[in-house]
C-alpha cells in the first residue's frame, strides 16, 4: 500500500499537469484556428466584394438593355418586317440574359428570380404584341403594339427589377 501511495504521489501531479497543459494548449489552438478563419474571411471578403458589386452593376446594365423602348431602338432597322423584328428582339433578350447568367452566384436567389421573371415578362410582351399582328405587318407596327402594352402596365418590369437590385445592394453594403 505504501508503494501505491508513493507512486500516486508522483503520478497525480503529473496527471494534473498534463490535464492543465492539455486544456491550455487546446484553448490556444482553438483561438489560433479562429484567428486564421477570421483572416481568411477578411481576405475572401476583399476578393468577393468587388465581384459582387460588379455582378449588381452587370445585372442593372442587363435590365437597362432590355427595357423595351431602348431595345427596339437598338435592334430595329428600317424596312424590317414585324416577324423579323420580333425574332431579333427575342434573340437579343435571350443573348443578353445568357451573357449574364453567372451573375446569379453573387446575388440572392430571390433577386435572381426577379431578374428572370423580368426577362420572361419582356419576352411575353414581345410575343403578345407580335401575335396581335397580321403576317405582313411592318416592324413599326410591332413597335407600336409593344409601346401600347408597356404604357398600359402599372409597373415597368425592368424598373421594378432594378429597384429590387438597388434595395438588396443597400442592405448588403
Amino acid at each position: 500500500m505504501e508503494t501505491f501511495l508513493e507512486l500516486l504521489k508522483y503520478i497525480l501531479p503529473s496527471l494534473i499537469m498534463f490535464g492543465a497543459l492539455y486544456f491550455v494548449m487546446n484553448r490556444f489552438l482553438d483561438t489560433e484556428h479562429r484567428k486564421q478563419l477570421m483572416i481568411l474571411k477578411k481576405e475572401n471578403t476583399a476578393i468577393t466584394t468587388p465581384l459582387r458589386l460588379q455582378a449588381y452593376e452587370r445585372l442593372v446594365l442587363f435590365l437597362e438593355r432590355i427595357v423595351v423602348d431602348k431595345l427596339i431602338l437598338r435592334v430595329s432597322r428600317p424596312g424590317m418586317s414585324a416577324k423579323l423584328l420580333q425574332a431579333a428582339l427575342l434573340k437579343t433578350v435571350e443573348e443578353e440574359f445568357n451573357h449574364n447568367l453567372t451573375q446569379q452566384l453573387y446575388i440572392s436567389a430571390t433577386t435572381w428570380e426577379t431578374v428572370k421573371q423580368t426577362k420572361e415578362e419582356i419576352l411575353k410582351i414581345i410575343n403578345f404584341a407580335g401575335a396581335k399582328l397580321k403576317s405582313d405587318a411592318k416592324g413599326a407596327d410591332l413597335a407600336k403594339n409593344i409601346f401600347e402594352i408597356m404604357t398600359g402596365l402599372e409597373k415597368q418590369p425592368a424598373q421594378f427589377a432594378i429597384l429590387t437590385l438597388k434595395k438588396e445592394i443597400r442592405q448588403l453594403f
